[in-house]
């Protein structure tokens, strides 16, 4: 960034969270209406910056300084209030049919310049950033050698980062690949060398995949606005504020936050073609698994019409990841232990945990009844709302994400993957009454259903 803007110095995450709380207000507090629900939303937004910015420092001075430990469990439980109050926004976001048309204070064109600087910024700030080894990881090649491969079975990530797609993150490797050996000298010589190779390329691709996924997640945003809100200055708007929030500026580099994000947004896009949204929620789910749980809220929703050809594409999702997971895996253990992870198939976890749940803050035991009342709620949403519609299925999928956030409990624990649910709560907050967009209105007849009715007709008339 120097090189492009002379002495430029990053904004440290607490100047920043000043600065775009400030910058939200301004842009979007109703000033003519003080006690507008919209303002309450901006609160809620602006808050989550405490939590985060106190776990930050703990995960960053943790064995270093005396009070991480302290400042974690205190910034855990800042977001699992402030997580309390979102759920609770967005399971009531149903019962809001009067919603007033609020404009921004700033019209699109200056909204769309502003989104598109902080874009920028963003994705040169992921360019210029050193990914962690967690954030690599997942980009690493595949070990070769079946001994290596047990050895990785072994250290059992799913142990560390829990259930999910372990090989989903390296599929760009192969042209991330051909460019890096491109610019080499010559090839590798000693494994060293290859390890090393490997690391840059595992460092380009987080890098690739992120960029890629937070330029989906925006013009996903904008897309909605303009075709389903029918108001594209209030997707330009969910796209402004998503870029503004400190959380996207300190966790734009994580991967695991942003894909699984831009597959749930991209699903809402596409929400009136049940295969392609069926699709996206298969690979979100064999992504990070938990929005596997969505499937009760979009049957319930393509109940009157398209809920065979969802599930179909959710199922089609994901036996394709499967076979990518036999396709490059050629010992039968390691590939069974992949698919166990990537469904999620154990018993819930007590022991070495992370975030609220790891040892000396939260008992782990607590966990299992939280586990439960979610599950709970995911199969509720197959008779409640009673009547499903656009609004009802972005409010209840984030909720859902917001939910899991109380019991997951690997990587960085459960509060910090904002992302899964942020773009989704920023469309709850900006959506207008969508009470009209309904599956049997919005969702085409597939080609059996009009072939059956195609022959009815012709019935009649062949008598």
């Amino acid at each position: 960034m120097t090189v492009i803007l002379y002495d430029y110095q990053k904004v440290n995450p607490t100047s920043w969270a000043y600065l775009s709380s400030l910058l939200m207000l301004a842009l979007f507090f109703k000033f003519n209406r003080v006690l507008s629900v919209r303002n309450l939303d901006l609160f809620l937004l602006i808050s989550l910056a405490p939590g985060l910015l106190l776990v930050q420092y703990s995960f960053e001075n943790e064995g270093i300084k005396a009070n991480a430990l302290s400042a974690q469990f205190l910034g855990f439980q800042w977001l699992f209030a402030v997580s309390a109050l979102f759920m609770l926004r967005l399971l009531l976001d149903s019962t809001m049919v009067r919603r007033p048309l609020l404009e921004p204070n700033l019209n699109a064109a200056g909204l769309s310049f502003l989104a598109s600087a902080l874009l920028f910024f963003m994705m040169a700030n992921v360019v210029t950033g050193q990914p962690s080894q967690a954030d690599v990881s997942p980009a690493l090649a595949t070990p070769q050698d079946p001994a290596e491969e047990e050895k990785a079975a072994s250290n059992n990530t799913f142990e560390t980062q829990g259930p999910g797609f372990w090989l989903f993150y390296s599929l760009p490797r192969i042209s991330t690949q051909t460019v890096v050996t491109g610019t080499e000298k010559a090839p590798p010589e000693t494994p060293a060398e290859e390890a090393q190779q490997r690391q840059h390329v595992g460092v380009i691709t987080a890098r690739v995949m992120a960029i890629l996924s937070h330029v989906m997640i925006v013009a996903g945003l904008v897309v909605i606005g303009a075709r389903h809100f029918g108001n594209i200055t209030a997707g330009i708007a969910a796209a402004t504020i998503y870029l503004l929030l400190p959380y996207t500026a300190s966790w734009s580099g994580k991967v695991t936050h942003a894909l699984p994000a831009a597959l749930l947004v991209w699903s809402i896009v596409l929400y009136r073609r049940p295969l392609l949204a069926g699709i996206l929620i298969g690979l979100a789910a064999g992504t990070i698994y938990y929005p596997i749980f969505l499937i009760f809220l979009w049957c319930s929703f393509y109940w009157e019409r398209g809920v065979k050809r969802f599930l179909f594409g959710v199922l089609l999702s994901i036996a394709a990841l499967v076979l990518t997971l036999y396709l490059t895996n050629e010992n039968i253990e390691v590939f069974l232990h992949h698919v166990w992870q990537m469904f999620g198939v154990r018993l819930p976890k007590t022991q070495n945990l992370r975030g609220i749940w790891r040892e000396g803050l939260w008992n782990p035991l607590y966990r299992l009844p939280i586990l439960f009342g979610f599950l709970a709620l995911a199969i509720s949403f197959v008779a409640w709302p009673p009547r499903k519609h656009l609004g009802t299925l972005i409010s209840c999928t984030a909720a859902l994400m917001v939910g899991v956030q109380f019991w997951h409990a690997y990587g960085w624990g459960g509060g910090v993957y904002v992302a899964w649910y942020l773009p989704l709560l920023l469309l709850a907050i900006f959506r207008p009454n969508l009470e009209d967009r309904v599956a049997s209105a919005v969702v085409s007849e597939g080609w059996w259903q009009r072939r059956t009715r195609a022959a009815a007709t012709a019935a009649p008339s062949a008598a």
